[in-house]
């Protein structure tokens, strides 16, 4: 057993993939190339935005969306100190300042009642994180962020193909970004990404800053970077999208398994809460226990496999020590969690 099994999610598409990549050599088109853009007109109706932006990967997406919303050296940004750390990098890779809202117990994504009170002046952005294949309650975090005119960005590297009030995930605020690393709910071969918007603007700087700043070859608007989507990588993902609504209904299947069974143990574990209002991609499947060391010496002698995420808040690790706030919600789930083969 494998805790993700990437060469099953493979080989059923083995020859149509080659096949693809074969194409893409031919072609010569390796930068840009025509399977980018149907790649990205392919995901904009799923995802049902208006604009849909590939990137070379989710970090690439976040950054870029920020620098699209006009984030610079001393604004704050509000996100999560439970996440990957790519969420908070990209703040300070800006310059910004990152400003840490607590969890919510139940579902491990940003608390949107505490978001209020870490609002100021110089609150330029929130960056809320769909965590585990569950969104965030954008909802309420957009009416927060309306009523102060600031930008909201979704996190969606492991929420790809959920929903939120029938809303699919990455069109649930001004910027969705999403992910293709290999494990994701839609994975590729190698890094990968996507922004979307609904906004013409956004969706024109985007587009630029992705390719250097430039519109057109040497006509430089903006400040860019080389944050492209490889033209074979988007050959890949568009066969990988031929099964991905399978997938999806497999993860639910294997979730649905799994509380059945730790049902059972309600008093020990708990299991992953969905909101009503969601439908999760079940990017992971993440109970919290008490006795988590106990149950990973039980895991290494009958050789489940097993991850932790996360094992500590951002706010822990050395370049980001600086902004440490109280999030007693967070370091206690990064105690007790621990995430199942899916």
């Amino acid at each position: 057993m494998k805790f993700v099994e990437l060469n099953n999610r493979n080989k059923n598409l083995k020859k149509k993939i080659l096949s693809k990549i074969d194409t893409i050599i031919k072609s010569g088109k390796f930068i840009l190339g025509p399977e980018v853009f149907e790649l990205e007109n392919k995901l904009k109706r799923i995802v049902k935005s208006k604009y849909c932006i590939s990137t070379g990967s989710g970090t690439d997406a976040l950054l870029i969306a920020l620098m699209a919303s006009g984030i610079k050296k001393g604004d704050e940004v509000i996100s999560s100190p439970f996440t990957f750390v790519s969420t908070i990098e990209v703040i300070r890779l800006l310059g910004a300042i990152p400003v840490f809202v607590d969890i919510d117990i139940k579902t491990f994504n940003i608390d949107e009642k505490l978001i209020q009170k870490k609002i100021t002046k110089k609150t330029k952005a929130i960056i809320a994180v769909s965590l585990f294949g569950q969104p965030a309650n954008f909802s309420q975090i957009n009416k927060i962020a309306k009523k102060k005119n600031i930008t909201v960005i979704e996190d969606g590297a492991q929420s790809f193909g959920s929903t939120h009030k029938t809303k699919k995930s990455c069109n649930l605020s001004s910027i969705g970004c999403t992910s293709f690393f290999p494990t994701k709910t839609l994975g590729g071969f190698g890094d990968g990404g996507a922004c979307f918007t609904n906004d013409n603007k956004l969706a024109k700087k985007i587009f630029q800053i992705r390719s250097h700043g430039q519109f057109k070859k040497y006509n430089y608007k903006f400040l860019g970077i080389n944050g492209r989507l490889d033209t074979i990588q988007a050959g890949i993902i568009i066969e990988k999208l031929k099964l991905f609504k399978k997938e999806l209904e497999l993860r639910n299947k294997v979730a649905k398994n799994y509380d059945k069974l730790i049902f059972k143990f309600k008093n020990k574990i708990n299991i992953p809460y969905i909101d009503p209002l969601n439908k999760s991609a079940y990017a992971q499947y993440s109970i919290l226990l008490k006795n988590r060391e106990k149950t990973i010496k039980n895991f290494i002698k009958r050789k489940i496999p097993y991850a932790i995420y996360y094992p500590k808040p951002i706010y822990f690790y050395e370049p980001y020590r600086r902004f440490k706030d109280e999030c007693p919600v967070t370091e206690k789930v990064c105690k007790e969690i621990i995430s199942i083969p899916m």
